[in-house]
């Protein structure tokens, strides 16, 4: 690839990028945050394959996720935050029962931002 080649394709993914809203780009940080602490947490493994259950990745994860959740959640609309907390609220529980010596309530990942889950 050319040099003007590559710097037209960076003027074309700058100006896409400026036209999503904020929110947009908010939603999607979490939500591929939330899928990979999912599988972090063991919820994707299958029956007979290999576990891809990692809880150290899963910890860091999460914690990630809950404090762009509380730090966005007064930019954007409830309709937009309110699922995002519940799908952390989701992860944060399957991080918890995938523990084989679970944190203490309000010491699990995330918690510090949350508050307890339980």
């Amino acid at each position: 690839m050319s040099d003007r080649t590559e710097t037209e394709a960076l003027k074309k993914a700058t100006l896409d990028i400026a036209e999503v809203p904020a929110v947009e780009v908010i939603v999607e940080v979490a939500v591929n945050l939330m899928s990979a602490a999912a599988i972090k947490c063991g919820l994707a493994d299958e029956p007979g394959e290999p576990s891809q259950m990692d809880l150290d990745e899963a910890r860091k994860l999460i914690n990630a996720l809950a404090g762009l959740v509380t730090a966005a959640a007064p930019d954007i609309s409830d309709s937009h935050a309110r699922p995002l907390r519940d799908g952390l609220r989701s992860v944060q529980l399957a991080f918890r029962e995938a523990s084989t010596h679970p944190d203490p309530i309000g010491k699990g990942p995330g918690e510090k931002y949350t508050g307890p889950v339980n």
